[in-house]
């Protein structure tokens, strides 16, 4: 799956489940490059949410909702994933 690809995915699928008022996701992998453990095919990504229903939550409890709806992708497609929730 290229990042555009698995962008749009991403979009889809969180603003299926999760009242979002606006999202934005930005490929960081070019921070990693070189570094150890990094894989190919496998990405670093920036998710900024702005969501009165993730809001409510503790940051604790909204990262799990959307560590639950992105499992696929976490396991396949993404290295590591930063959430910003506003």
């Amino acid at each position: 799956m290229n990042i555009n690809e698995l962008i749009a995915t991403l979009k889809k699928k969180l603003q299926s489940q999760i009242a979002i008022e606006k999202i934005e996701i930005q490929d960081k992998s070019f921070l990693h490059k070189f570094h150890p453990g990094n894989q190919k095919d496998k990405f670093h990504l920036k998710i900024l949410i702005e969501s009165k229903e993730l809001k409510k939550m503790t940051k604790i409890e909204s990262n799990k909702k959307i560590y639950k709806i992105l499992d696929n992708e976490l396991k396949n497609f993404i290295h590591s994933i930063q959430i910003l929730i506003s």
